[in-house]
This record gives structure tokens, sequence and C-alpha cells, in this order.
């Protein structure tokens, strides 16, 4: 039996990525991914049983990373608003600079192909999150109101401000991304 390589596993990756960024999940077969991987279709095979297995995957693989991304120099110590700033500039910095996981994972949050145990998973990844958004609740710094819908509202904002930048070309300022900032904070705080 053949050891699976870990360079195939990212060239199938990053062929996935690239194609939902152009086709969309369901335009996408396990031919063209294969084809834009550069491997042979049966060897797709070796390493996915399927396309959802696949899809499933990367979607794990790319929520982990995000999510690590996030929470990076994060400090629970550090007062609500400026370690909440960190986490967002964080967020925003992830979704310009791996704009097509982002993409990725928005087709995903939305389709039949993810899991009940990869949705699962993935909840669980952005706990941390959710008690940021208690955290702030609890210290009166910011509205008493659902945590889904004041993480959906952060959320939102911010990818619609990413869309718009790569979408448009738009150049992100200091200052485009301070008054962003502003807004998303005005909007939540109590």
């Amino acid at each position: 039996m053949k050891l699976k390589d870990d360079k195939k596993y990212a060239r199938i990756f990053r062929a996935v990525l690239k194609l939902v960024a152009k086709k969309g999940l369901a335009g996408m077969t396990m031919g063209d991914i294969s084809k834009e991987a550069g491997i042979a279709t049966g060897t797709l095979y070796v390493y996915f049983s399927s396309k959802d297995e696949l899809i499933n995957a990367l979607f794990a693989a790319c929520r982990e990373n995000s999510v690590t991304i996030s929470f990076k120099g994060y400090n629970a110590q550090q007062p609500f608003k400026p370690a909440f700033r960190n986490i967002w500039m964080n967020i925003l910095r992830y979704r310009l600079q791996n704009f097509e996981e982002f993409i990725f994972l928005e087709q995903c949050y939305h389709s039949p192909y993810i899991t009940a145990a990869t949705r699962e998973k993935a909840r669980q990844l952005t706990e941390p999150f959710y008690a940021l958004i208690t955290r702030g609740q609890s210290e009166q710094l910011i509205k008493n109101i659902e945590t889904d819908l004041l993480a959906t509202f952060i959320i939102g904002s911010m990818n619609e401000l990413v869309k718009q930048i790569h979408y448009s070309g738009i150049a992100l300022t200091r200052s485009r991304i301070n008054h962003t900032f502003d807004l998303c904070w005005d909007a939540i705080r109590a």
C-alpha cells in the first residue's frame, strides 16, 4: 500500500480552493480537482473517497486555521476593547490574506456538503469568540442581546468589507480599517 503524501494533500486542497472561487462547490467535480491538482483522478480517490469527504476535510482544516489566526496574540487578561480589536483585526487580516479560504468557508456554511459532525467541530472552534462576546456583555461593555446576533453582525459587516476590497480594488487604508472598526464598535457597545 502506497503512503499518502502531505504535499499531495496540500495540492488537492489548493486545487479545491481555486476551483470553488471559480466554479462554486456544486460546479466542481473530482475530475476537475484532480486536473487542477495535477494528479490522476484515481490518485485523488486514494486520498478522499468522495467529493463530500474532501470538502469536509478541507472545511475543517480551513476553519481550524482561521480560528488559530484569529486568536493569535489574544490575552484574556487584557481589557475587553483592545482584546476585541486584536481579534477583529486578526479576522480581517486572515480573510484578506486567505481570500480563497474565506470564500470556500462562506460557501460551505450554507451548503448541504458539510456533515453534522463537521458543523459541530466548527461550532466548538468558535467557542472562544462567543466567550469573548459573553465577557463583553458581562462587563456591560457591549449590548446584552443574543450572542449569535452580535456575532452575525460583527462578522457579516467584516465579510462585506473584505469582499468590497477584493472585488472593487479599493485600497484598504489604516483610516478605512479604523473607521470600519469604530462603526462596528459603536453598533455593538452598550
